[in-house]
């Protein structure tokens, strides 16, 4: 199980990453990471997806952090109440949450960060009461897809979201 606690300067630690809660300071680092090519071809349009983060930063019901290894940044995590964003996932467990991620830094890709990183992250949700953890990567995204599944996700069914067709993938408690 991930050590998954407050550690210094209020960042959350799993396992050899850190979480630290996003800020505003961050967001031109999270601008650069949208621009990049691994990250566009999954995340669309930079300008929108920037617009979305930027004013998620204020919603109640999301968590934004800054993934990081030996402190330094190379990703983006958000984690969201089910409730507020089941766009098409059907029902879910009281308590359910999503999550979706990047990894900005190219030359972190292709090395099981990935995985690793959502495994701990989502080892430490479960532990402290999620009943469950989705996810909806793009079908054709199969990079991402082995990364959940290494990380524990099952592949449930495809939803229709807002964006598009997605694959349903739960991790449960």
């Amino acid at each position: 199980m991930a050590n998954f606690g407050i550690g210094t300067q209020g960042r959350l630690m799993a396992s050899q990453y850190q979480f630290r809660p996003m800020t505003a300071a961050d967001l031109t680092l999270v601008r650069q990471w949208l621009t990049q090519p691994h990250v566009k071809e999954w995340w669309g349009d930079p300008d929108e997806q920037f617009g979305l983060v930027s004013e998620d930063m204020t919603h109640p019901a999301m968590d934004q952090y800054i993934v990081a290894r030996e402190n330094q940044p190379f990703g983006y995590l958000q984690c969201y109440q089910m409730t507020e964003w089941n766009t098409g996932f059907g029902p879910q467990p009281d308590g359910a949450r999503g999550i979706d991620q990047m990894i900005g830094e190219a030359d972190m890709i292709n090395c099981g960060h990935g995985s690793a990183f959502i495994r701990a992250f989502t080892d430490a949700l479960l532990a402290h009461g999620t009943p469950r953890v989705v996810t909806d990567p793009d079908p054709d995204n199969a990079r991402a897809i082995r990364a959940y599944e290494k990380a524990g996700f099952v592949r449930d069914r495809l939803v229709d979201t807002p964006d598009g067709i997605a694959l349903l993938m739960v991790r449960n408690a």
